[in-house]
């Protein structure tokens, strides 16, 4: 019986010595490897957003670039705000580099990056106070002379090279751990070669572990594989958004050229197009059905009313029914309902006429044009705004309409000058009467006169006025300037005259006149030619 328990005695050795040693062999491997594991994501962390910080110092110190030329160009202030307002974003960014990577900013190709980069500032600076001192010409020819450009070159080509130099870190750096994760892998199967003898011994108390083990190894190239595809799949998103970035950038700089040219009426006239496309179906659809219906209404109330005369006496449940629901008053009032939606789709149709009328702004050719059916369109449009936010009493609108012939001219364009001047004019009479007491007010109501005359065989007159507060000489002065307004920040650009301006007096060869004083309203005075000439 010695035997026996000896050998159990040794076997539970081996088994504690086999444990022993595979703890010890396995235990700092599995350690390593989740320590390369840790060690391989932050690196992977880093390096990407070491990626979005090089697409992003790219893209701000292109603004910067634009803004300064932008501003040489026009010699608009507003460009060099810009340029002030990046100009920090820029270098938070170039310092998270710094702190994610100071090894790549410390070499020779960083110094040239940053020395070419401080010239280019120089030089953008230099534009700056060149365009304050009204030299616009001299700041261009700095901003695009051929030392600029060459700084520019080398400060592209640096961020490009750091970029590469920076994917090739990361690179080294996945290869690196890499090999860590072969040579661990074989480390392990030198340590399971020299455990076989005796594992073969405790083969059966090792199964489960052996098992476990293929468990992990499993669980561990699943992670791998999940890290390899959030890799490949966040590369590719970086791509897109660069590709999103340079279409966002091309399109700013288009949208910075058109900006008159895209001036939100036409925006307005679609909508309001699409609207009433989409309003018109449905009305036509229920104006046509009316007619039947009516019909039909009237023949089931001669059934019921013959029904009734035949059967109702002698049901007492539907006699109590005709109690409740007052079947006389629905008899008399049911053609009454009816005639009030035939009265009702009748002025839909005529708001869509009217709505379609205004929506013409994108015609390219001059078409023989009722002036009066503009100025009404433009009204409608602006209705809910003559009665939202006036608190004694709406706007009145009074029309002095003479008789006009019909004017050869874009119409889509006179619409968007009167749309432009009327709402100007709702919004003095706002701010007029939040300035004065409540008996001026009722007073001398709030009003907006609209008369339309025949100046002679040649030019019509329009005329807009208003019994607002009026303007001062100096704001009439700059009144159709671009980018002028006396509207608080963010309730106008400034843009609407100068635009209408252009309409009357580039595109259709007429007048624009604004007659005011302070205290004595407003009135634009518009002259176009009846017919245009060649």
């Amino acid at each position: 019986m010695q035997l026996p328990y000896k050998l159990k005695f040794v076997s539970s050795q081996l088994v504690t010595l086999t444990v022993l040693l595979t703890l010890l062999l396995f235990i700092p491997q599995i350690w390593l490897n989740l320590q390369a594991y840790y060690n391989f994501n932050s690196i992977t962390k880093n390096e990407f957003k070491l990626q979005i910080l090089s697409d992003q110092i790219t893209y701000l110190d292109e603004v910067l670039t634009m803004s300064a030329r932008m501003n040489a160009a026009t010699g608009n202030s507003i460009w060099e705000e810009r340029y002030r307002q990046f100009e920090p974003k820029l270098d938070i960014a170039i310092k998270e580099s710094i702190q994610l990577a100071p090894q790549t900013y410390k070499n020779d190709d960083a110094k040239k990056i940053d020395a070419a980069n401080q010239r280019l500032v120089t030089m953008e600076y230099k534009s700056f106070d060149l365009v304050k001192k009204n030299q616009k010409e001299t700041a261009q020819l700095l901003l695009f002379n051929r030392e600029y450009e060459i700084q520019k070159q080398i400060y592209a080509d640096g961020v490009t090279k750091r970029k590469h130099n920076i994917s090739l870190e990361l690179q080294q750096k996945v290869d690196e751990y890499y090999k860590r994760i072969f040579w661990a892998v074989l480390e392990s199967i030198i340590s399971l070669m020299m455990l076989i003898p005796a594992w073969l011994l405790v083969l059966h108390l090792l199964r489960q572990y052996l098992k476990d083990k293929k468990i992990a190894q499993a669980a561990l190239e699943e992670t791998n594989s999940r890290l390899e595809m959030q890799v490949a799949k966040r590369t590719a998103k970086l791509k897109h958004k660069n590709i999103q970035l340079r279409k966002t950038l091309q399109e700013l700089q288009h949208t910075q050229v058109q900006l008159i040219q895209t001036e939100k009426m036409s925006s307005l006239g679609q909508l309001v197009a699409g609207v009433a496309h989409e309003i018109n179906n449905p009305v036509n659809f229920i104006y046509g059905n009316l007619m039947h219906v009516r019909e039909y209404s009237q023949q089931l109330l001669t059934l019921i009313n013959l029904y009734q005369q035949q059967y109702c006496n002698y049901n007492p449940e539907i006699t109590s029914l005709i109690d409740r629901m007052d079947l006389e008053f629905v008899i008399n009032d049911m053609p009454k309902i009816l005639s009030s939606m035939a009265l009702g789709t009748d002025r839909i149709r005529e708001i869509v006429l009217t709505l379609r009328n205004f929506s013409r702004l994108d015609e390219a050719e001059m078409k023989l044009v009722d002036i009066h059916e503009g100025i009404n369109s433009a009204l409608l449009i602006l209705q809910y705004r003559l009665k939202e936010k006036h608190k004694y009493q709406e706007i009145a609108i009074i029309k002095d309409y003479g008789s006009l012939p019909l004017v050869e001219c874009y119409a889509g364009g006179l619409n968007q000058v009167f749309m432009n001047i009327i709402s100007n004019a709702i919004d003095a009479l706002y701010q007029y009467e939040i300035e004065c007491l409540q008996g001026e007010i009722e007073k001398e109501p709030s009003s907006i006169i609209i008369h339309t005359k025949v100046k002679n065989e040649d030019f019509i007159i329009i005329t807009i006025k208003d019994n607002g507060s009026g303007m001062n000489e100096e704001v009439k002065t700059r009144l159709f300037d671009p980018f002028f307004t006396t509207k608080p920040v963010g309730k106008g650009t400034g843009l609407g005259l100068s635009i209408s301006y252009q309409i009357i007096v580039d595109k259709h060869k007429g007048k624009i006149q604004c007659i005011s004083e302070p205290g004595k309203g407003t009135e634009f005075v518009i002259e176009i030619p009846i017919k245009q000439r060649l």
